[in-house]
């Protein structure tokens, strides 16, 4: 990891970003007739420097999101996250599963049985509990990975009956779209979610809808989102 990674000078720009995208949240959270306390902010940390991430924390970000695992370990070290908890927001390859048991409190990016099955696994091996989220391609796009909403249900009832894994919620990216269709499609994650809380039958308490990102954070907060994902609108386009 290079020098100019690992220590930036002046950061108060941040400051800046944090309180625009907080106050955002803010309102979309009381437009929605819920409260502020009610949306969790992610920092997605992709590709930023761990200076960056920890003058974040100390504004009071509490939670930050890395997809890849290798990248998320090689900063690990330089993190100061006794305060924060950190997800897997990326797609997650079943052979890493346990690299991060130790060190994340959620991946948010299941979307097969097998990697279901892994983490169970890896997770009796090392005697945790993992909180996950299915990921649902809520565009069906092929080039993207989620499960299918045909596959929903199966996987939900898997991981809600599943030792070492607690089922919280769900999880969408929608395709690249103006913001009504972006509302069209969180609206019908956000019905999913509800029907697969229904479906289980008290099998899984699910508390968390992650949707929305930089730049459609707030329509997904007015469709329901509970934890919005937001990078570059915090931190500035990514370096690579």
């Amino acid at each position: 990891m290079t020098e100019s990674f690992l220590h930036k000078t002046d950061l108060s720009y941040l400051n800046e970003n944090y309180k625009r995208i907080t106050d955002s949240i803010s309102e979309a959270a009381i437009r929605s007739g819920r409260t502020p306390d009610d949306v969790t902010l992610m920092a997605v940390t992709k590709t930023v420097a761990p200076a960056e991430i920890n003058y974040m924390l100390n504004l009071g970000v509490r939670l930050i999101g890395e997809n890849k695992v290798q990248e998320l370990l090689s900063k690990l070290e330089f993190l100061e996250t006794d305060r924060a908890d950190i997800h897997i927001i990326g797609h997650l390859q079943s052979n890493k599963v346990r690299k991060i048991t130790d060190t994340v409190s959620m991946i948010q990016s299941v979307d097969s049985l097998s990697l279901i099955d892994e983490i169970s696994r890896q997770c009796i091996l090392h005697n945790k509990t993992m909180e996950i989220l299915l990921e649902v391609n809520i565009g069906e796009e092929e080039a993207k990975t989620g499960l299918p909403v045909s596959l929903l249900s199966e996987c939900a009832h898997k991981a809600a009956e599943t030792e070492g894994i607690v089922l919280k919620g769900l999880m969408c990216v929608p395709p690249v779209c103006d913001e009504a269709e972006a509302r069209r499609y969180f609206e019908k994650t956000r019905r999913l979610y509800e029907d697969t809380a229904s479906a289980l039958h008290g099998k899984a308490e699910l508390s968390v809808l992650s949707m929305g990102m930089s730049s459609d954070f707030v329509p997904a907060i007015l469709e329901g989102a509970t934890l919005v994902r937001v990078g570059s609108a915090l931190f500035g386009q990514r370096r690579y």
